[in-house]
């Protein structure tokens, strides 16, 4: 009888022979048949991903503005200014004077949602995946039901 309660390999068999025979001695690497290759030369397929792009949105209320911010820009749905702290790439509420470049600053700047004149703004800019396609030129393909139109002129 064992010693051990459970019979299944693990960390313990190390030294000891598995089965009859013993251990299983290494496996002599085996040829490729000729002409058969295991990838592609150029490098494997790469998935077919949404694509991305980089956006920049108020964070009072979300409204989609553009990347460079101008020094007297203002939100177009809210009206807050965009050349602000609460819009800043180094904006953080858990650091000094809540600047992650505080020790750049001399000062801290109050208030965080007003325009100020900081060297040290950058926009805060996210990433997004585009799970739309942009609106074709001409009028009739941008109209929401002309992918059921084109459905419904397959069967006429």
């Amino acid at each position: 009888m064992s010693d051990r309660k459970y019979r299944q390999r693990g960390y313990q068999d190390e030294g000891k022979p598995r089965g009859p025979h013993g251990p299983k001695p290494p496996r002599p690497p085996q040829e490729r048949a000729p002409g058969r290759q295991l990838q592609d030369e150029r490098g494997p397929k790469t998935p077919n991903l949404m694509g991305a792009h980089e956006v920049f949105r108020c964070t009072r209320c979300g409204n989609l503005l553009a990347v460079t911010v101008a020094f007297e820009a203002r939100c177009s749905r809210c009206g807050v200014d965009l050349h602000a702290c609460i819009h800043c790439v180094s904006f953080d509420t858990s650091v000094r004077w809540e600047c992650t470049q505080h020790d750049k600053l001399t000062a801290r700047v109050a208030p965080k949602d007003e325009r100020n004149t900081c060297t040290l703004f950058a926009p805060r800019t996210t990433i997004e995946r585009q799970t739309g396609t942009p609106a074709a030129s001409s009028g009739d393909s941008a109209s929401p039901n002309s992918a059921r139109r084109a459905f419904d002129d397959l069967f006429k």
